[in-house]
């Protein structure tokens, strides 16, 4: 299977109220979320679905309802405006990696395959994982493993790749691994897990794209129109959770004299969801899942 979707049913049941609405699947992967909201859908509604990855456009619905978008869900609001849609009624985003993206190993995604360092989910782009290793200076490594890995020895980490680079470049998966290989082996998995997602997070700009496609959603949602969105890291969680809370991602809000602020969604559900044991065990990657839905105010 190219990608079993997370909180298939949970999702979709949050997002679609309306069944001659317009929709989109930010993530559209494997196809799984698209073909349940087309599943919910009267033939007067329209799903527009999302996703930058070429192998992703072989999996396309053959369905007069379905229109699959070759882009980076950053470009939401436009390429909506290209197929003259300006308001829609529910979004779906589905984060992180498909299970197809990690089960390619020369997409350098996976920390069990030895493979060039790549990690792009938009195989046109010009940055890959091997030009951050080789090419970033320290301290901006540092940062990235600190930041987006949560790595306390991000500093000793980008000085050991930055010594190393220097007597030959690092290109593979495993050239980047055997640098650690001193790691005691009880914490090598979850080490490679950080390490990997700091470069991968860099790479595809997955933080900034998030937020920008945050503020869209915002703008093209009708009023009561609902924003679903899974995560699969605490990183990406506390944006979605602090832009549901206040439409901000730093800062605090301006209070009116009573200390009320302007929401910018209601909270479906106080706390997010995350699947079910049945479900994780089914598919471990569902394991760190979190979902959160909001109605746009």
């Amino acid at each position: 299977m190219y990608h079993n979707p997370v909180l298939l049913k949970q999702s979709v049941d949050d997002l679609v109220t309306n069944q001659d609405g317009i929709y989109v699947d930010c993530t559209f992967g494997g196809g799984g979320h698209s073909r349940e909201i087309l599943g919910r859908l009267s033939e007067r509604g329209k799903l527009f679905s999302f996703d930058q990855d070429l192998d992703a456009l072989k999996n396309t619905i053959d369905d007069p309802r379905f229109t699959l978008i070759n882009q980076n869900f950053r470009f939401l609001e436009n390429s909506l405006l290209m197929y003259g849609i300006s308001q829609v009624d529910g979004i779906l985003a589905d984060l992180g990696v498909s299970s197809h993206q990690f089960d390619e190993a020369e997409r350098g995604f996976s920390t069990r395959s030895n493979a060039p360092l790549d990690m792009r989910m938009n195989v046109m782009q010009g940055l890959d994982a091997r030009r951050v290793i080789n090419d970033y200076e320290e301290e901006q490594l540092a940062d990235i493993f600190y930041y987006y890995g949560e790595l306390r020895e991000a500093r000793k980490l980008a000085r050991d790749i930055v010594h190393h680079r220097k007597i030959k470049s690092i290109n593979t998966t495993e050239d980047l691994k055997k640098l650690f290989s001193y790691l005691p082996p009880n914490k090598v998995n979850k080490f490679y897990a950080q390490l990997f997602q700091a470069i991968r997070i860099e790479v595809n700009q997955e933080l900034e794209v998030l937020k920008e496609m945050l503020v869209q959603a915002h703008r093209v949602l009708k009023p009561e129109g609902r924003l679903v969105v899974i995560s699969y890291h605490s990183l990406e969680d506390r944006l979605v959770k602090r832009f549901l809370k206040n439409g901000m991602f730093e800062g605090e809000p301006e209070r009116d004299i009573y200390g009320n602020y302007k929401k910018a969604f209601e909270l479906v559900k106080s706390k997010a969801m995350v699947p079910d044991e049945r479900e994780i065990e089914e598919n471990s990657r569902a394991r760190s899942a979190k979902m959160r839905t909001g109605i746009k105010v």
